[in-house]
């Protein structure tokens, strides 16, 4: 396995190629360019595809039409072009068409700036498109784990014939760090019995996501369900750090989860039982885990870069069975470590902000 000190963003293609990914299609936009040069420059090397589209909106529909096909495709942008990517997203998810989807969060609403937030976090797990649909969503908090998890979108996406959402941040993306490459692989799924290739064997098939009938259509939304249903049940990742015996769980992705680590080494040497429940699937939620350490005395902070989204999941895991805090900063701010401390003491001491 060899190694390589690269980008976040670089390391995502490494994972797509390497999952047999040979279809790119996207428009650059920062801080999230870096993915569409490495794509550029790789993807026709190994004999794959690149088109730098014009617009997002004409990117997220190539891949429609390529993952019609049967084919591990993807495309990247960050917030503002993830925004144009929704109704795509929502053919996509209705056809039942597989896909990896990367999204470098930047600050916002409107152009914002191009610094890391985590504002988009609704439109990823709630579904910014019309209809009743549902993307997985992933959030690495390292290089490697956007390598990984891009390996892991394309089989999850695969194996449910559903879109995959990788939810980073500028910073994340930005970041230069080591990883480790895993062995390329053959593409373990075979999708000759739905997708079209204009071939005999594939003749039979079509791929639609349009249902006249309201009959129809109802039998169609509830097929997703079921399928959804599957994925809340089997694929639900998270990380737990001291959370065992902690007073106070933080609940943090993305990078901020990494800033939430060092300072519950620095609780801990200080005797307060602080705990951190990292979710790395944002959607399916890990609702259980909480809902479990809400039964004891314990009290939760969701910290993150926004104004207040994740922290209406970690209140709905709860149910009121436990005091639920919040602290976010939102534009690009990112909180440091004596902060996030200082916040932490507010809570154990019952300090009311």
């Amino acid at each position: 396995m060899s190694r390589q000190f690269i980008k976040g963003n670089d390391a995502i293609i490494v994972g797509a190629l390497q999952a047999g990914c040979r279809a790119y299609y996207g428009y650059p936009i920062t801080p999230a360019s870096e993915i569409a040069h490495a794509a550029a420059l790789h993807f026709p090397a190994l004999g794959g595809t690149f088109i730098q589209a014009e617009s997002e909106i004409a990117a997220i529909n190539m891949v429609y039409g390529t993952a019609g096909m049967g084919i591990r495709t993807m495309t990247a942008s960050s917030s503002p072009g993830f925004s144009l990517k929704q109704e795509g997203l929502s053919y996509l998810a209705g056809a039942e068409l597989p896909c990896v989807v990367v999204n470098v969060v930047r600050g916002g609403p409107g152009l914002g700036n191009i610094a890391p937030e985590q504002g988009d976090y609704f439109q990823v797990t709630k579904g910014g498109g019309h209809g009743n649909y549902r993307l997985i969503a992933l959030a690495p908090n390292c290089a490697q784990e956007m390598c990984d998890l891009t390996v892991l979108g394309f089989d999850l996406a695969d194996k449910y014939r559903n879109p995959v959402c990788l939810m980073a941040d500028g910073f994340t993306g930005q970041m230069m760090e080591p990883v480790a490459v895993p062995a390329a692989k053959a593409v373990p799924f075979d999708h000759t019995e739905w997708c079209v290739r204009g071939d005999a064997a594939t003749h039979k098939n079509l791929v639609s996501s349009i249902f006249l009938e309201s009959e129809d259509l109802e039998a169609h939304n509830l097929k997703l369900d079921a399928k959804y249903k599957e994925i809340e049940k089997n694929e639900v990742r998270y990380e737990e750090y001291l959370c065992d015996d902690a007073d106070l769980i933080i609940v943090a992705y993305g990078i901020l989860s990494r800033i939430v680590y060092s300072t519950i080494d620095q609780a801990r040497a200080a005797g307060k039982k602080v705990g951190l429940l990292r979710p790395i699937t944002l959607w399916p939620y890990p609702s259980k885990i909480i809902a479990e350490y809400s039964e004891r005395d314990v009290q939760f902070l969701s910290v993150e870069l926004s104004t207040g989204q994740m922290v209406e999941d970690v209140k709905l895991a709860v149910e009121g069975r436990a005091p639920v805090h919040f602290y976010g900063r939102c534009g690009g701010m990112v909180p440091g470590g004596e902060e996030l401390l200082a916040e932490y003491d507010k809570i154990l001491e019952g300090v009311k902000s």
